[in-house]
């Protein structure tokens, strides 16, 4: 592999007159939870020569340089016809200011609110703009004729897909991507890219489930060889599996017994991080997110959602002192249409102050909801620790509603099969994992050792635990085994309910493992571990891991082992 810290541009061509420029980072760019599992990304950049020059999404500033010596390289640059945009992030504005110097002539082709967006990222400068209203087409010329599919939701309200009728390419920007960087350019062997791909869904994807399944709508009528992606490997083996994979996802999400709306506007993205991050925390707990930005949804559409939701979740920026104009409308539909019952939940990032997230607290609290966690407010850019919370604090707001609404069946005489289940014995441990700045624990009791060679072992780990999003392949993690007699105390501790964000270690000796994830003193064994695949099952994730170290520290102890009457629950 590379160095972790070089930055470069791949390019190859992959159809007829159609070239990829991966723009590629192996370390993570920024602190958003999509990023979360640290293996990079590439920013995929395409170029298409018919009759005309055109060029799909070039990269942030990050890779400005690098990109734009790629492309002289290789390419008359200063006679681009086109730069298409599936959508428009204002980290691009480096980039495409350096395109106009060298092509004055460039025509940007986006949809209306990608082209409101262009203008806010490049003022004061001439633009000339092809705004994509409909499904309209361009004709670049050499059979190469261009479909534009918009496929908005609240995250890229601005999404835009592209169809190339003579490679019979799709370029899904943001759809069927994943943050992973690699030499590899398509997806041969594409199981490996399965947990990355979930994982980016789950994060971008998830809480625009029903836009995502319109957007699938639209594009199933093209005869399609080829994703281009936006990040990630392209997209040409595991083509009905992953569509059919989004489609899966969607549907689980849209028929969710329970739904939540997230509402909230962003100014510069930090707000949006954290509503992604609280997002994740409720559909990892098995509840429906309806996602709503207030800044490009309607009043009706933020009532709908309202009204057929358990709960609300409203975010908001402070600008001058105060809440954007859109969540003010946002604040007060709900105080009109949400009633008491509903669960209430506010969040918020602020520069200087934070009046936006005071005035939403203090306004529902007066109306009489009941808060589903802690107000969140967050100064500056969200980092790993603050994204963990907001995280925890989406899953705690989820298990309340799922309690409120008795969503468990009444306990009731184990069956036959349940009883025979219950009576497998698990060893007590305690789960400990360290990163970075975020660490958490669990108390675990389906483990068993798996593989005698190389020495592995299986975790069993419920979805919405805070622990399982420190346990993805290649991450590290502690099995404290208990003792027998003398493990009580600890039991207890790891059994009871941490707030967001709480310290799962306080009052607890520990020292540090190898791998850095915390050993309980009082423990009877400790292994350490890396985790080297994992599969979903049901409720649960399976970890398989490998033992990479370990030690007895307790000779004339007996393990632990927790006994239960029936296999429906621990």
């Amino acid at each position: 592999m590379p160095n972790a810290k070089k930055r470069d541009v791949q390019v190859l061509p992959i159809a007829a007159d159609t070239t990829v420029l991966r723009s590629r980072s192996w370390t993570q760019l920024r602190f958003e939870i999509e990023y979360a599992l640290a293996r990079g990304t590439t920013a995929n950049s395409y170029l298409i020569r018919g009759d005309k020059l055109a060029l799909f999404d070039p990269p942030g500033e990050t890779f400005t340089d690098i990109y734009l010596a790629a492309l002289h390289q290789r390419f008359d640059v200063e006679l681009l016809d086109y730069v298409i945009l599936g959508h428009v992030n204002p980290n691009r504005a480096v980039t495409l200011k350096a395109l106009l110097k060298v092509a004055p002539q460039i025509t940007f082709v986006t949809s209306n609110p990608g082209a409101i967006n262009l203008r806010t990222a490049l003022p004061d400068t001439e633009l000339k703009i092809l705004v994509i209203k409909g499904e309209e087409t361009l004709d670049l010329g050499k059979g190469h004729n261009l479909q534009f599919i918009p496929t908005p939701n609240p995250r890229y309200p601005d999404e835009l897909c592209t169809y190339d009728q003579q490679t019979e390419i799709l370029y899904t920007d943001k759809l069927f991507g994943a943050h992973i960087c690699g030499d590899q350019v398509f997806d041969e062997g594409w199981e490996i890219f399965n947990e990355d791909r979930r994982y980016y869904y789950d994060c971008l994807m998830a809480p625009n489930a029903r836009q995502v399944e319109t957007g699938l709508d639209k594009l199933s009528s093209f005869p399609v060889r080829l994703y281009a992606t936006g990040h990630g490997p392209l997209v040409r083996y595991a083509l009905l599996e992953l569509t059919q994979a989004y489609r899966t996802w969607s549907q689980q999400q849209n028929t969710q017994a329970i739904k939540v709306a997230l509402l909230y506007a962003s100014a510069y993205g930090n707000t949006a991080t954290l509503a992604s991050a609280i997002a994740r925390g409720i559909t990892k707990a098995g509840v429906g997110v309806e996602s709503i930005n207030c800044e490009v949804a309607e009043p009706a559409e933020i009532q709908a959602a309202i009204e057929k939701s358990a709960g609300f979740i409203i975010g908001s920026p402070t600008l001058g002192g105060h809440a954007p104009t859109p969540i003010q409308t946002a604040l007060g539909i709900i105080l009109s249409t949400a009633t008491n019952s509903q669960l209430a939940g506010v969040f918020g990032s602020f520069g200087w102050s934070g009046e936006a997230i005071d005035l939403l607290e203090g306004k529902l609290r007066d109306a009489g909801y009941r808060f589903g966690f802690e107000t969140l407010r967050v100064k500056f850019k969200p980092t790993d620790v603050t994204l963990k919370l907001c995280e925890e604090a989406g899953t705690d707001f989820a298990q309340s509603l799922k309690k409120a609404k008795k969503v468990r069946s009444p306990r009731v005489p184990a069956t036959n099969v349940e009883q025979a289940v219950g009576h497998l014995v698990g060893s007590l441990c305690v789960v400990t994992s360290h990163q970075d700045d975020v660490a958490s624990a669990m108390l675990a009791s389906w483990v068993s050792q798996a593989t005698f060679n190389p020495p592995g072992l299986t975790v069993a780990v419920a979805k919405e635990r805070a622990v399982e999003s420190l346990m993805y392949p290649g991450r590290n993690f502690v099995i404290n085994i208990l003792p027998e007699g003398k493990h009580l105390g600890l039991m207890k501790h790891f059994l009871k309910p941490f707030t967001p964000g709480e310290d799962r270690f306080t009052g607890i000796a520990t020292e540090k493992a190898d791998n850095g994830s915390p050993v309980l003193s009082d423990a009877l064994a400790y292994i350490e571990c890396s985790v080297s695949n994992r599969m979903e099952a049901g409720d649960h994730w399976i970890v398989y891991a490998i033992a990479t170290s370990g030690k007895l520290l307790q000779s004339d102890a007996l393990t632990a082992v927790h006994h239960r009457k029936s296999g429906s629950h621990y």
